[in-house]
């Protein structure tokens, strides 16, 4: 019984490996990357980020995630922004450190996702053959919503990549993007290792947060 499961289990990775393309390979790893380098506050994240972006409208666009396909060129905006930011977006234009968002910030947070959930998603439910409208239009939100917490450096943004996280491993999974759908379960990791990370920076006053080059 124990052989043929472990053939089972074998060969189902074999055929999801088959699955993956190599551009798909390449966007996992540099996704990995720009993420760990978020939570370790290293500005190499931004570049970073530019390229798996690039590199992630292909492959959405080939599974059909239209609203994620479009999210990657708005993120390669807020990579940019979020690079300045960082490097002067502080007092008297120096380096930005770690805050917790104000209750505007989270007001029109939530208004903007409501709105974009519903309005975007009606369009992609109508117009176009999107695999799941309404729920991928509410993870570009939160996706949206997070990514310009993390250009304030925010602390919670990384609460709210774990929300949009574990949304995304069974919805990816679901749509043969294997590779992704693990980077998007090792992301779940990593939002806890940066919130982690950012919480301790923002509670030690002698060590103000800085952004590592």
């Amino acid at each position: 019984m124990s052989v043929f499961l472990t053939f089972d289990i074998s060969g189902a990775f074999a055929q999801y490996w088959q699955a993956t393309t190599a551009l798909e390979l390449v966007a996992v790893a540099t996704g990995f990357a720009c993420v760990w380098l978020a939570a370790r506050e290293s500005i190499w994240n931004f570049p970073v980020a530019i390229v798996s972006c690039l590199l992630y409208v292909f492959v959405y666009f080939g599974a059909k995630l239209y609203a994620d396909c479009g999210l990657q060129g708005l993120f390669i905006l807020l990579s940019g922004y979020g690079w300045y930011e960082w490097l002067y977006g502080g007092n008297d234009a120096t380096e930005l450190g770690v805050t917790h968002t104000p209750g505007r910030e989270w007001l029109l947070g939530a208004a903007f996702a409501v709105l974009f959930t519903l309005g975007f998603g009606y369009y992609l439910h109508h117009h176009t053959d999107a695999a799941f409208p309404y729920l991928d239009s509410f993870t570009t939100a939160g996706s949206i919503v997070a990514q310009y917490l993390l250009t304030r450096k925010r602390l919670e943004n990384w609460l709210l990549w774990l929300l949009v996280d574990v949304i995304y491993v069974p919805v990816l999974w679901y749509k043969a993007l294997y590779t992704t759908s693990l980077l998007y379960f090792l992301y779940l990791a990593l939002a806890a290792y940066g919130y982690w990370q950012w919480r301790r920076e923002l509670l030690a006053p002698a060590r103000p947060a800085v952004a590592h080059r």
